[in-house]
């Protein structure tokens, strides 16, 4: 006799239906801009659609108005990029560090999670006011000592000094929190092993700690890179004369009412799917070359 098929639960649908609305309601306006900007020339910001055409992705690439697109995209990935690089090596430094019992561990790492739950845009008021204070300073020992020097000096204020440091703090909290689930779960009998085999401590860290965490690393760099692509909140007054690409994205939400914006988000939207998707195959190709 076959086997009955098993009676789903009663609460079983309600929740299936509030799981399909939820992800309607976070990718629903992500697919309606991703389809809007393939409108006709003569379409608009909301459905129907008027024809389709690339010609709102023509129009972001001649430029939009006074603002450079262009540069903001390239100013947004060379900021992305270090800011990647950065969180990966800073977390794991950090993560090799706190391996071991560190003097002031405790309340260091207290005070670098706490920027996660401190609002963003007071982050960005605070480090753009103190390098505003750290100008003042600087300008005051160039006119005591160096007067010729005052008329060459502008500010400290920008993209790769306080943005960078803004955006920092959002990011290596999420890296300092990975490494220390990585090193948690991490066997140190294969350090032992090495150990005992008369490997240095530099060895051991190259030819075991790193291949075994290396897929971990290329994620916090994905991180790294994905929360600087899209950040606006920390960067907003930290950025100096310069914005990144989300910066002017937001601007021109005011200004622009054609679907050329629609367009824009989409390009970045893409940029952020190619990183994940070479994020995940050199994650693919690291464990398949470590099985091997």
């Amino acid at each position: 006799m076959a086997a009955q098929r098993e009676q789903r639960a009663p609460g079983f649908w309600p929740l299936a239906i509030l799981f399909v609305l939820f992800v309607l309601f976070l990718y629903g306006p992500m697919l309606a801009i991703f389809v809007l900007s393939f409108q006709g020339p003569e379409g608009g910001l909301t459905f129907p659609m008027r024809g389709w055409s690339l010609h709102w992705f023509h129009t972001l690439w001649e430029g939009i108005g006074v603002i450079d697109i262009g540069a903001a995209f390239r100013r947004s990935l060379l900021l992305g990029a270090v800011v990647m690089v950065l969180t990966v090596a800073l977390s794991l430094l950090a993560g090799l560090a706190y391996r071991k019992k560190l003097p002031g561990g405790t309340p260091l790492f207290y005070a670098v999670v706490a920027s996660l739950i401190m609002p963003s845009i007071i982050v960005s008021l605070g480090i753009g006011l103190l390098f505003r204070l750290l100008d003042g300073g600087i300008k005051h020992v160039l006119e005591a000592w160096a007067p010729s020097l005052l008329e060459t000096y502008a500010t400290a204020l920008g993209m790769f000094t306080s943005g960078l440091g803004a955006q920092l703090t959002w990011t290596l909290p999420f890296g300092l929190l990975i490494m220390f689930a990585i090193f948690n779960r991490f066997n140190p009998a294969y350090e032992e092993a090495a150990r005992d085999l008369g490997a240095t401590p530099w060895q051991r860290f190259v030819h075991v700690v790193l291949p075994l965490i290396g897929p971990s690393l290329v994620g916090v760099g994905m991180f790294g890179f994905t929360l600087s692509w899209d950040e606006i909140a920390r960067s907003s007054q930290a950025m100096g004369d310069l914005n990144t690409l989300p910066l002017e994205l937001q601007g021109l939400t005011t200004t622009v009412t054609t679907p050329v914006i629609y367009a824009l988000g989409t390009v970045t939207t893409v940029v952020s799917f190619a990183v994940m998707a070479v994020t995940l195959t050199v994650v693919l190709l690291w464990q398949k070359r470590r099985r091997a």
